[in-house]
């Protein structure tokens, strides 16, 4: 009889103990959820993330009711100024003195390494929305990091693969001197390679290049039939307009716009960018569930999205639900949740995590509309093609990543 009480209160002893511990993980640390927002707000990669994104994460607290499981949900920014020594130094303040719950960005891929590797350190969610760098999911994956919106291996993917069919078999680059332009070059020389096309050079610039003429000329002189830009924002839309300028596609040779935004469209206006074939995560005029998004983000923004804000918003949404449904903030066990929870919203649809930390989903070949072909404003683009994720993202029996178990 004894020993039957004995083993009873041993047994709610135990259950107490789980039920103290249960409670302990299904909390809220300091009684607030903490966002940081790191973006480059006044720079090259202003108009493709920078105010427009953090208006993206505030607009998805607000849609969430600023509040998950009764606790208040904050939202602060920083602009990181194009520095890494910046974003980093920024970030772990955040994550040291101000207890940040979680990080999204729309910065560098350099940046976002530097971040990806605090993270891990401090074991705190950090999710990547603008960089580019595949990376992050490789070599440099971590167990709180996740890829969410595009990387250089779908948009080399996207478009070398259809240049190439196109007959674009000779290939000249014009690089972004950093590790987003030399991840994108590297992604793009893989599809022409396995395509049996040929890279005749490639020649480095500095971010924020002022003038493209020597870059330009030295990639004319090569002959090849296509120049391929690894670069992005406005360094972007430099190259294209001093490449109309030298004639280059009028004198037979192709360029290739890796990285596109909507807002790069919009500033080489449609008469310098039609034709342009690029690769997207989203197009908001893509249907009537992207539109109804984008138009009550254009009532905050003033500008349609871009695929960075838009994904921004997906995942804050994603971050909040899972912190909902465990009713923890704790790093692991939302990340845990996240992983298992589908994404399917306006910005995804059949979206997942990967053990790598890449979210896969559907991407899109995209082409820059003639000016007789708009018929309002933001009516810049066409997709041309669907590109499933699993043809998109690099295949896990290709990664690098330590955490994936082959």
């Amino acid at each position: 009889m004894k020993q039957a009480v004995r083993i009873a209160l041993t047994a709610m002893a135990a259950g107490a103990a789980a039920l103290v511990s249960g409670q302990a993980a299904a909390q809220i640390s300091d009684d607030v959820v903490k966002i940081g927002v790191i973006v480059d707000k006044t720079g090259v990669y202003s108009a493709n993330g920078g105010p427009g994104a953090v208006r993206a994460v505030e607009l998805a607290v607000k849609d969430f009711g600023g509040t998950v499981n009764g606790k208040k949900i904050e939202v602060v920014s920083a602009d990181y100024q194009n520095k890494v020594d910046i974003a980093l130094s920024k970030a772990r303040e955040w994550l040291d003195v101000d207890k940040m719950d979680m990080i999204i960005e729309s910065t560098d891929s350099a940046a976002s390494i530097a971040m990806q590797k605090l993270g891990a350190e401090k074991k705190r969610l950090m999710i990547f929305a603008g960089s580019a760098t595949t990376a992050l999911t490789n070599k440099e994956c971590s167990p709180y990091g996740i890829h969410y919106v595009y990387d250089t291996y779908a948009l080399a993917t996207g478009t070398g693969r259809a240049v190439m069919q196109d007959g674009g078999d000779s290939w000249y680059f014009i690089t972004a001197d950093y590790a987003f332009g030399s991840s994108l070059e590297k992604d793009t020389t893989r599809v022409i390679q396995q395509m049996n096309g040929k890279v005749l050079g490639t020649i480095k610039h500095p971010l924020s290049a002022p003038d493209f003429s020597s870059f330009l000329l030295q990639a004319q002189a090569s002959k090849a039939k296509v120049i391929g830009l690894a670069n992005a924002g406005k360094d972007t839309q430099n190259a294209v307009r001093q490449a109309a300028e030298f004639g280059i596609v009028r004198g037979g040779q192709k360029l290739a716009t890796l990285l596109v935004f909507d807002t790069d469209i919009k500033g080489l206006g449609l008469k310098s960018a039609q034709g342009l074939l690029f690769t997207t995560g989203f197009y908001w005029d893509y249907n009537d569930e992207t539109r109804k998004w984008s138009r009550r983000f254009y009532d905050v923004h003033k500008a349609m999205p871009t695929m960075i804000q838009a994904g921004m918003y997906s995942a804050t949404m994603h971050y909040l639900k899972s912190i909902q449904a465990t009713g923890s903030d704790n790093s692991d066990t939302v990340m845990k949740k996240m992983k298992e929870t589908e994404i399917n919203d306006f910005f995804a649809k059949g979206g997942r995590i990967r053990e790598d930390g890449r979210m896969i989903h559907d991407m899109y070949l995209a082409e820059a509309k003639k000016p007789s072909e708009s018929k309002e404003e933001w009516d810049i683009m066409k997709i041309k093609r669907v590109i499933p994720r699993d043809e998109a993202f690099q295949p896990l029996s290709e990664s690098t990543c330590p955490l994936v178990k082959k």
